[in-house]
């Protein structure tokens, strides 16, 4: 089991975007622990403006992770990214007939 430390407030739309990432890409075993910036002012000055950031257990971060790319390069350098997204150098949706991969978004051609 890993831990994965997610800084994050009530409302942030895009720490589930994040969050939502995280479950497409990563590996299974990923425990997420969320931590409210809001409720602790050291947190909230630290955060309050690169939220969300995904921290690991040895606190290295990952500012702004919602984006696919970046998301997945930073799983895959702790070996926390799917296999299946590895091996294949895809993504889910990537192979599809009619679509097509643009920035972490899909497109249908």
């Amino acid at each position: 089991m890993t831990q994965l430390r997610l800084y994050t407030t009530l409302g942030c739309h895009l720490c589930e975007r994040l969050e939502a990432e995280l479950m497409r890409l990563g590996r299974a075993g990923i425990q997420l622990e969320r931590v409210e910036i809001a409720e602790d002012e050291a947190l909230l000055a630290r955060y309050g403006t690169r939220i969300p950031v995904l921290g690991d257990e040895r606190g290295n971060e990952l500012d702004k992770g919602f984006e696919s790319e970046r998301l997945a390069a930073w799983l895959d350098t702790r070996g926390l990214l799917a296999e299946a997204r590895e091996e294949a150098g895809t993504r889910p949706g990537s192979d599809r007939p009619g679509m097509r991969l643009v920035k972490g978004r899909r497109f249908l051609n």
